[in-house]
């Protein structure tokens, strides 16, 4: 299984041209280009699953760092302002790490 089985290889391609210089990342941005926000609680957790590189059940800033490579592996890093500000807008309980849940919460918000 691959994210392209969940999301259009298309939207994922057009969510990425549109955060390609560093500093550019727009999480809200993103999920809706990409066809996140139209995908139900559980195919989102789905996605979950594949960023979760460690299967540890929460992400955390070193994983948010690859963010876009799990969508893309020829993607960019994140830059170290947007995989904090990736963390600050997801991490509802403020334990450093971003639960299915909350990555859930956060792309439906």
């Amino acid at each position: 299984m691959s994210i392209t089985d969940i999301l259009s290889a298309d939207d994922i391609a057009a969510a990425l041209q549109e955060c390609q210089d560093p500093d550019t990342f727009e999480p809200q941005k993103f999920f809706q280009t990409s066809g996140l926000t139209k995908m139900s609680a559980s195919q989102v957790k789905d996605v979950f699953q594949f960023i979760d590189n460690d299967q540890s059940g929460y992400l955390d800033e070193e994983e948010l760092k690859f963010f876009l490579q799990k969508f893309e592996s020829g993607a960019r890093e994140l830059t170290e302002s947007e995989t904090k500000s990736l963390m600050a807008a997801a991490d509802n309980d403020g334990d450093g790490k971003i639960g299915a849940e909350e990555f859930q919460e956060m792309v439906h918000s």
